[in-house]
Formats: structure tokens, C-alpha cells, sequence
């Protein structure tokens, strides 16, 4: 019987985001995110090396499919609020994202792995941006790079501090989040409104 490679792959880089999302790249140990997988942790560490390199590797697919999910051009033609909702919805789902995101923050100084790689699909979100400062439809009183990370921001922080979220808003109910969306998608709007 032949080894599923990309099985046993896939299944480490998914025991290994529940591991680091929860513990960080300094609490979390190649041993235990093997044992989750189902592995030994020679096998982890043949297929991804160190535990900063299979950090990097299970960042680098999580901004991946993020990207991949969430893709925009312009918004001279996308609606701003309506993104806004869709980031909120990807985080809300995937909260893993937010978590890693800030474990990276916390273990890396200065450069993070992949960095120009990430300076680069950011981009095409600052330069959807402008093409919609660039053709009216998006307000200039603030920079495109700015606009874009309010927007990200306004979107993403309710799944990277929900005890805050539940603290000032209440208990997350399907209510509570339709609420908390509307919210999101009108805040985008009005933030990125011309005069």
C-alpha cells in the first residue's frame, strides 16, 4: 500500500494551525502537533523542517487562502462595505488567521518570514484602493496603504478579540453577529466616502 504523501501533509499542516494558533510558535512542539496529526515527528519534520519553518509554511498557506477567498481589483467597481462584510465573515469562520497573525507579531522582530513575498499582496490591496481614490469612488483625505489597513482592521478585530467583542457587545449570537456585520460593512462605507 502506497503512502499518501499529501495526505499525511495535510493533515500536519492542520494539526499544526489548531497547535500554533492556540500555543504560538514558542509554546507549541513539533511532538505534540505530530501526535495530532497522527505521526511520528520525523515525518513532520522531513516534510516541513524546524518548527519556525513549519510556522512559516502554515502562515504562509493561511494568508494563501485568505487571499484566494477574498480577492479584489477595484474598488471603483467593488463595494468597500461589502468587503469589509466578507472579511469579517472569513475571520468569524476562521479565527485561526487572526491568532497567528498575532503569535507572528509576538515571536518575530523585525522581518517575518516571507516578508516581501507578503509586502507584495498587500499591495494589490492598497492599489485596488487607489484605483477607486483614482477614480472617484473612494475618498482621498486618506492615503490608499491607510485606508486599506483602517478597513482590515475594522473588520478583523472582532475574531482577534473576542472576550473585547463580548465584553462590549454581548454574547455572540447569530443576532449579535448579523449586527456586528452591519456594522463593519457601514463603517467601511462611511470611512471611505468622498465628500
Amino acid at each position: 500500500m502506497a503512502w499518501d504523501t499529501e495526505g499525511t501533509k495535510r493533515k500536519i499542516r492542520e494539526a499544526a494551525v489548531r497547535e500554533f494558533a492556540r500555543f504560538g510558535p514558542d509554546g507549541t512542539t513539533i511532538e505534540r502537533v505530530a501526535r495530532s496529526a497522527g505521526v511520528n515527528k520525523e515525518r513532520v519534520y522531513n516534510y516541513f523542517g524546524d518548527k519556525r519553518s513549519l510556522f512559516s509554511h502554515v502562515l504562509r498557506d493561511e494568508l494563501a487562502k485568505v487571499a484566494q477567498s477574498l480577492p479584489v481589483e477595484s474598488f471603483a467597481v467593488e463595494d468597500v462595505g461589502e468587503y469589509a462584510g466578507r472579511v469579517y465573515d472569513y475571520h468569524r469562520e476562521r479565527p485561526e488567521l487572526a491568532r497567528l497573525m498575532r503569535w507572528e507579531g509576538l515571536a518575530f522582530e523585525g522581518e517575518v518570514p516571507d516578508e516581501e513575498l507578503r509586502r507584495e499582496y498587500y499591495g494589490y490591496k492598497s492599489a485596488a484602493m487607489a484605483d477607486g481614490q483614482a477614480r472617484g469612488t473612494i475618498t482621498t483625505s486618506i492615503e490608499a496603504d491607510h485606508l486599506i489597513f483602517l478597513i482590515l482592521s475594522l473588520s478583523g478585530w472582532w475574531s482577534a478579540v473576542p472576550q473585547v467583542a463580548r465584553m462590549m457587545t454581548g454574547p455572540p449570537t447569530e443576532q449579535e453577529h448579523a449586527r456586528r456585520r452591519a456594522s463593519v460593512v457601514e463603517a467601511a462605507r462611511r470611512l471611505t466616502r468622498t465628500p
